[in-house]
């Protein structure tokens, strides 16, 4: 007898931790915010152990303060109709065995789970942290339904656990939708009467049950469109954050992809804080690369290096091991965790060429975003995706090719073979062009500097008469953008500066979006009309305001080399010339450019006539295409502008002038100056006409 009364004693107090207590929370209404059907149907001899109620301390119970009741932004139908529900809360973590006495309300959530003695659950700890094996009800039930409601419609029949299931399938049916089936078909699934249950079975089953369960439950819910501040997501987070130690290989590449598909907030970014530090502890111990990947795309941009760096080591142990999928995604996850590995990137870009026949479009784009994103510049995977496209031209649409050379802008790489395809297919098929189209063509081709020689100028009357068709509907700063390019390009339509120069659109290009901006683009167009070959005559009429002064850069090595071999008081340095221009240094010649003139010498005696003078631009690498000497649209147009004020003009290349040594530097500087060649013209091909 007194065993039969201390079994029940003890049974009791075990049966306390599962009496739910009850609180009131704030909460967005999501179809499972409802009182209805939110306590379990307790026996009532249950009720002799409210005493225990008083022993309780929810580890929820200050769960997510301010999270839930503030988030601006959303949608109406998160922010209004606030309603009140009870919510359950259990203080320990259960065993799955423990379940029926938490599910009473269906018998049959505890139909597949085996009858364990509590004295054995209790001491076995390390139940939740192995890897189950997949349960075939998910697999089932998006076999057999159609539906998300089909799946709301079976669990409300039999529930069973865990809840996980019933997420899981509904995200894998919901993948096979089209977007517009998908966007009816979760309105139906928040408006199910059986949603709710679910949401808080989801909810109460969450401490109990196995943590890949919990962590695959999340992510079909996140994909599901759930919002982000509703109490189903935030509880799952926290719960997520006290069982993180419960990640295996598997738990930390579903959680990394969660977490990287949810926004910042306070339990999201707790989370990835205690990934970083989980990851810093088991990185040697990942065996899968997509785990890897996985991991090092969700840590963030302010990792710490030191991670970062351990990260880096293990994916090259790994590199052997790298698929080809692999070595694609790594572009990405590098530029994810704003890590640049050079290392990584060139072995990876050696198999991805390897293997780019057949490469879908998204995978060029998402390479190209990256290198960009982490300003790596691979001459040999720019021009390998760049070939591979023009092989296949044809096979591409014209707006995708568009979106490659944007990037390829973006990088400053010019691929004049492509360019050329391009232009030939824009003069042949020019009615693909749409107004942000136009522009942004015009923006590549002025910004590379690109002619063609046998149909630049057809290309430019195609490219204006296609934008002249909506000089009605185009925004002032689309054509102020669009008629700068054209004058890089020199070529002057007239119907578009002439809506570009009425009073009305220059007065809202001076007061609004970027002032600045709008301004330089305006100065160079009048500096255009005055310098270039153009068949506008009027005066702009508008007074323009002027332009911040440019901060000079030292040039200390060429100045150097010019004492050297011109001696004292035979150059001028930072000289500032009309129409904004600056140049670095100005050296006065003879006509027949053999002979310096002291600038004391030109002041006096030497007439205007008999002088050569000479302007010495030092230009960045960023002036000229990747790896190239192909000047860029500015310099072009600069390199034009001198040359119709009288100049000669020299290029110096200030990143190949550091490589030389001073007598080096001298003799080139020599050949430059006192050279009987014409000057370079810059590889301007464009004509003036309109």
């Amino acid at each position: 007898m007194n065993n039969r009364a201390s079994s029940f004693l003890w049974s009791l107090r075990q049966f306390s931790t599962l009496i739910p207590t009850s609180r009131t929370v704030r909460l967005y209404p999501l179809g499972f915010c409802g009182p209805k059907n939110v306590c379990l149907s307790w026996n009532p001899r249950n009720l002799l152990l409210n005493n225990f109620d008083s022993r309780m301390q929810s580890p929820v119970r200050y769960l997510f303060q301010g999270a839930l009741d503030s988030k601006s932004g959303d949608s109406d139908s998160q922010t209004k109709d606030i309603s009140r529900v009870t919510v359950l809360t259990v203080y320990r973590r259960l065993c799955p065995g423990r379940l029926a006495f938490a599910s009473e309300r269906s018998p049959a959530s505890s139909s597949g789970l085996e009858k364990r003695n509590f004295h054995h659950e209790a001491s076995d700890a390390g139940v939740l942290t192995k890897e189950t094996k997949p349960t075939p009800l998910s697999r089932k039930l998006s076999q057999q339904c159609n539906s998300l409601s089909d799946v709301l419609d079976t669990f409300s029949k039999a529930p069973t656990f865990p809840s996980s299931n019933y997420f899981s399938a509904m995200w894998t049916i919901a993948k096979r939708m089209s977007d517009d089936q998908k966007r009816f078909e979760k309105q139906l699934m928040f408006n199910h009467p059986a949603f709710t249950q679910l949401c808080e079975h989801m909810m109460r089953e969450a401490k109990i049950m196995y943590c890949d369960d919990l962590l695959f439950s999340l992510h079909a819910i996140v994909k599901l469109g759930i919002p982000q501040n509703t109490l189903l997501i935030q509880t799952l987070l926290r719960v997520v954050q006290e069982r993180i130690n419960e990640c295996d290989e598997k738990c930390l590449s579903v959680l990394s992809t969660v977490l990287e598909a949810m926004e910042p907030c306070k339990n999201v970014d707790v989370l990835r804080a205690g990934l970083r530090i989980l990851v810093d502890q088991q990185i040697w111990k990942i065996e899968r690369v997509f785990t890897l990947q996985a991991v090092m795309k969700c840590i963030g941009k302010d990792a710490p290096i030191a991670l970062k760096r351990k990260l880096e080591m293990k994916a090259l142990k790994e590199l052997d091991r790298f698929s080809v999928l692999n070595s694609q995604r790594m572009f990405e996850v590098l530029a994810a965790m704003n890590h640049r590995s050079i290392i990584l990137l060139n072995e990876c870009s050696k198999k991805f060429l390897g293997n780019i026949h057949g490469c879908p479009f998204k995978i060029l784009i998402n390479i190209l975003q990256s290198c960009k994103d982490l300003r790596y510049h691979n001459l040999d995977l720019f021009e390998g995706i760049a070939d591979y496209v023009a092989t296949t031209f044809d096979i591409w649409k014209l707006k995708q090719v568009l979106f490659l050379l944007i990037l390829f802008e973006n990088l400053g790489f010019r691929h004049a073979r492509l360019m050329d395809l391009f232009m030939k297919k824009v003069v042949n098929e020019p009615d693909f062009l749409n107004m942000k189209s136009i522009v942004s063509v015009l923006h590549v081709y002025s910004s590379l500097n690109h002619a063609y020689p046998c149909q630049t100028q057809e290309f430019l009357d195609v490219m204006a008469s296609a934008l002249t068709a909506y000089l009605h509907h185009i925004s002032s700063e689309n054509l102020l953008s669009a008629v700068y390019s054209f004058c890089l390009m020199n070529h002057f339509p007239l119907a578009l500066i002439n809506q570009l120069l009425q009073k009305d659109i220059i007065n809202e290009l001076l007061t609004s979006g970027d002032l600045e901006r709008n301004v330089r683009k305006l100065h160079l167009l009048t500096t255009c009309l005055k310098l270039d070959d153009t068949t506008y005559h009027k005066a702009t009429g508008f007074a323009l305001p002027p332009l911040p002064s440019t901060p000079s850069c030292s040039n200390a090595k060429v100045a150097e080399a010019l004492r050297s071999l011109l001696g004292e008081g035979s150059f001028s340095e930072n000289v500032q010339l009309p129409h904004n221009y600056h140049i670095d240094f100005e050296i006065r010649m003879d006509t027949t450019r053999s002979q310096v003139l002291s600038l004391a010498d030109v002041d006096v005696v030497t007439p205007a006539t008999d002088i050569q003078r000479v302007a010495v631009l030092c230009v960045s690498r960023s002036t000229h295409c990747l790896d190239s000497t192909h000047p860029r649209g500015f310099l072009a147009m600069k390199t034009r502008h001198l040359k119709a004020m009288g100049f000669y003009v020299i290029l110096v290349k200030n990143w190949e002038m550091e490589k030389l040594r001073m007598k080096e530097a001298v003799t080139f500087l020599k050949s430059e100056i006192y050279s009987t060649e014409d000057a370079p013209t810059a590889d301007v091909n464009f004509q003036s006409t309109c």
